[in-house]
């Protein structure tokens, strides 16, 4: 089953390949699961990282996204160029899960209410208070089966905003450890008369929160002459959206015993619409601050600095933060040992091409990168050795060429 599920995907990989050659772009593919738990067939959105292969070992993080056909293509593009490998690579890349709705106000929310402006419609009321089923579907359904699919890591996000940031902190107080970390943007911490804002402060007295990862972003929703001072003291109905998210955020830093990781920020130029996208940004940099490997002209320059020593225990202490064996980008580590071998800084590539061929013994290219630097210390029974290990795997011009001609003897 397993095999067949990766001849699938691979076959759908293979046809967005195709698409982007006919002028097309696929970010990702729209797949179905029929719950039981909400009685109902429900879309789901994926997003696969590009770098992955149907003969890969590689698995990712997951992201998911509430109101997913809203955010999709914000937070998979955000995360593209954050995980790209020919920068300074800010976070992993990860597949993306958007959920798309089909009875939003029921699933996004905690409680049930008769009456909540600005809904004044019983019709839409009636459904209120399916947060938790909804929870449950997520838990339950939704997780097991994309595990069961798609190549992932255990380290999963839970992102959200408005009513989709209400669930966010739903689940965060209520069932912190479903996720690792959680993006709650400009929540609808109002609902039900604060119902859940007012469990916050005992929860986050009481619980233990080490491991966990929390992110708020604040729009600007104040009313023209306030600012987020004066409005505490406000007590109209217009300024209960922010009102009660500054008293969420100043609830989370009362309590720094927890063990929760946090930080909030108030975006002064961005409304409760457009804060979504830069919202997302800082989060992902905060989530993953210690992600990034800086590298200086002394790391390249300077023989005697052991680099890949540098990238072993980086990315030890990066795996311990996400709870999984996380390997260096085998790209980042070719480049690098070509550019050290070419400045015949030879056991400095050694280390890096080894790294590669540890983490990466399927590709034909780690291969084939370590029998050049064979071949530039003079060692043409190992160069030969690793050319030969790089064709079995993939035919490809490069070693071919290389083998041929020291066989040759030329």
């Amino acid at each position: 089953m397993k095999k067949l599920i990766l001849s699938v995907l691979a076959a759908f990989f293979s046809l967005c390949a195709l698409a982007q050659k006919d002028n097309k772009v696929t970010i990702g593919t729209i797949d179905s699961i029929q719950s039981k738990i909400l009685n109902e067939q429900r879309k789901i959105w994926i997003h696969v990282p590009n770098s992955w292969r149907a003969d890969s070992k590689q698995r990712y993080p997951v992201l998911y996204l509430l109101d997913g056909d809203s955010h999709f293509s914000s937070i998979v593009g955000v995360i593209q160029h954050l995980s790209e490998v020919n920068g300074n690579t800010v976070c992993p890349e990860m597949i993306v899960v958007g959920i798309p709705n089909t009875d939003r106000i029921r699933d996004l929310t905690p409680t049930h209410v008769n009456a909540a402006p600005p809904y004044t419609d019983s019709l839409i009321l009636k459904t209120t208070g399916g947060g938790e089923r909804f929870v449950s579907f997520i838990e339950k359904e939704l997780i097991p089966r994309i595990d069961s699919l798609y190549p992932t890591q255990p380290y999963k996000i839970l992102t959200g905003h408005s009513f989709g940031g209400l669930t966010v902190m739903n689940v965060a107080i209520n069932h912190t450890k479903l996720f690792n970390s959680y993006i709650c943007i400009d929540p609808s911490m109002w609902w039900d008369q604060m119902n859940l804002l007012n469990t916050v402060p005992k929860s986050l007295k009481e619980k233990n929160f080490s491991g966990t990862t929390l992110y708020l972003g604040i729009a600007n929703t104040l009313r023209e002459g306030m600012d987020i001072t004066t409005v505490r003291s406000d007590t109209t109905k217009g300024t209960r959206h922010i009102r009660s998210i500054l008293n969420l955020d100043q609830y989370i830093k009362e309590q720094k015993q927890n063990g929760l990781r946090y930080e909030s920020k108030y975006y002064s130029n961005d409304d409760h619409g457009s804060v979504p996208l830069i919202t997302e940004y800082d989060a992902l940099r905060f989530i993953f601050d210690k992600y990034s490997f800086k590298i200086s002209p002394k790391d390249i320059i300077d023989p005697k600095v052991d680099l890949a020593n540098k990238f072993e225990k980086h990315y030890q202490e990066v795996s311990k933060m996400l709870g999984y064996k996380l390997s260096p980008p085998e790209d980042i580590i070719n480049n690098l040992g070509c550019d050290v071998l070419v400045r015949k800084q030879y056991a400095k590539a050694e280390g890096l091409f080894k790294i590669n061929v540890d983490n990466y013994p399927e590709s034909y290219n780690v291969y084939d990168s370590y029998g050049d630097y064979f071949l530039a210390i003079g060692n043409k029974s190992k160069a030969i050795e690793y050319f030969k290990k790089a064709l079995s795997i993939k035919e490809n011009p490069e070693s071919r060429k290389k083998l041929n001609k020291l066989s040759s003897g030329k």
